[in-house]
């Protein structure tokens, strides 16, 4: 049985499955994990699934970009992923057409306060001005956050740790942050979720409840519009006064 696993390994490792295949298994010992705990916000299997692919990377030595190369049709269903969640949008279409004001109202309060805070609480602890620019786009999913910070003089690297890190902790510490507040609509939950917590925090909400993922995917959609067009413009605007 050994020499069978290290046969399907050396086999695997030379082929750009190598990527892909571990991405699944690690996502499946993830959400096995989190199944078994019931479904419990701390045992999100993102964070367990990159702890998994990160240790398996430094275990061979195996480069990220080698990684990648097998890793990137998961990436591209990303696209397609994002896509779809305009379908239980579609079906509440009446609903947020209603709402349309307060979404709009909590969308601009919502995206400052997400770019503000952080960056503040930096800028007060001394880092570089890569650092700060790298978190302004922290909220907004990961590709559009790299992008976002390569334009105002981040470090895309480090903008999708910071996207993916705050998406994680959304996730886990939404419920309780919520609940401490005293919100109880879920389609307020959802929606601050998929707008602070991007793409994790929408899955999240959707396991909790389908008005709460719509609310959330249609947050999480905005937020990345919005923010692409109005940061880099925000940023250029701040650095303009300011010296």
């Amino acid at each position: 049985m050994t020499d069978e696993f290290f046969r399907l390994w050396v086999y695997l490792s030379s082929t750009p499955l190598a990527g892909l295949t571990l991405t699944l298994v690690a996502y499946a010992i993830g959400y096995a994990i989190y199944a078994r705990s019931s479904f419990h916000p701390i045992a999100n299997p993102v964070p367990i699934a990159v702890a998994v692919v990160v240790a398996a990377l430094a275990a061979t030595r195996t480069p990220y970009r080698t990684y990648f190369e097998g890793a990137q049709f998961v990436h591209f269903l990303l696209g397609p992923a994002v896509v779809g969640l305009a379908v239980p949008l579609a079906r509440e279409w009446r609903g947020v057409r209603r709402l349309a004001f307060p979404i709009a109202a909590s969308l601009v309060v919502g995206s400052v306060v997400a770019a503000t805070s952080a960056v503040a609480i930096a800028w007060a602890l001394g880092v570089s001005p890569a650092t700060l620019a790298s978190l302004v786009p922290k909220s907004v999913t990961a590709p559009v956050a790299m992008g976002i910070a390569e334009r105002i003089g981040g470090l895309p690297a480090l903008a999708a740790v910071f996207a993916v890190a705050t998406g994680v902790v959304g996730a886990v510490l939404g419920r309780y942050v919520f609940d401490a507040a005293g919100v109880r609509d879920l389609r307020a939950r959802g929606f601050a979720l998929g707008l602070a917590a991007h793409g994790i925090g929408t899955a999240r909400a959707f396991q909790v409840d389908r008005d709460a993922g719509t609310y959330a995917g249609l947050a999480f959609g905005l937020h990345a519009l919005a923010a692409a067009l109005a940061m880099p413009l925000a940023v250029a605007a701040w650095r303009a006064l300011a010296g």
